[in-house]
Formats: structure tokens, C-alpha cells, sequence
């Protein structure tokens, strides 16, 4: 047996209609309302699936940019390591010329 929506069948014999035809439409009403609530607990289930994968991707690529900013953290430090040795060399090659030249 189909399921009716009291409601609108009571509703439906209230306004005049024939009871046949009330009960008809009231069960293509609550047929449409359970078609309704399928659609319903479909779209709840792809919000669930969708914000599970955002969350996911979303990690992804905090670890990603995580991982270039040490990278770069990396190069900054061997950037700093290369002035020094560069800064060093440079004075050497300063003093070494003065030296010459003093003579």
C-alpha cells in the first residue's frame, strides 16, 4: 500500500473534492516527498564526501607549501653561508694585495 500525506488529503476533502481523488493526489504528494527527501540525503551524503576531499587537498597543499618553505629556508641559509665565505675571500684578497703593495 502506498503512503498518503493526511494533511493534504484532509485538506483536499475539506476544499470539496471527491474522497477517490483526494487520497490519489494526496499519495503523489508524499510520493514526490519521499522522492524529494532521496534527493535530499544524496545531496548530504556528496556535501559529506566533497568537504572530506577539500579537507584532504587542503592538507595536501599546506604540506606542499610547508615543504617549499623549508626549501627555501634551505637556500636562504646556504645563500647567508656563501656572503660569508664570499665577504672573507674578499677581505683576504684585500689584505694579501695591500701587502703586496706596501712593499
Amino acid at each position: 500500500m502506498t503512503t498518503m500525506i493526511a494533511e493534504v488529503y484532509d485538506a483536499l476533502v475539506a476544499a470539496g473534492s471527491p474522497e477517490d481523488k483526494a487520497r490519489k493526489a494526496a499519495e503523489a504528494v508524499a510520493g514526490y516527498e519521499d522522492r524529494f527527501g532521496g534527493i535530499e540525503q544524496r545531496l548530504v551524503k556528496l556535501d559529506g564526501d566533497i568537504s572530506q576531499r577539500f579537507a584532504k587537498f587542503e592538507g595536501d597543499i599546506s604540506q606542499r607549501f610547508a615543504d617549499v618553505y623549508q626549501r627555501f629556508a634551505k637556500i636562504e641559509g646556504d645563500i647567508r653561508l656563501l656572503r660569508w665565505m664570499i665577504g672573507f675571500n674578499l677581505a683576504g684578497t684585500v689584505g694579501i694585495i695591500f701587502m703586496l703593495l706596501r712593499h
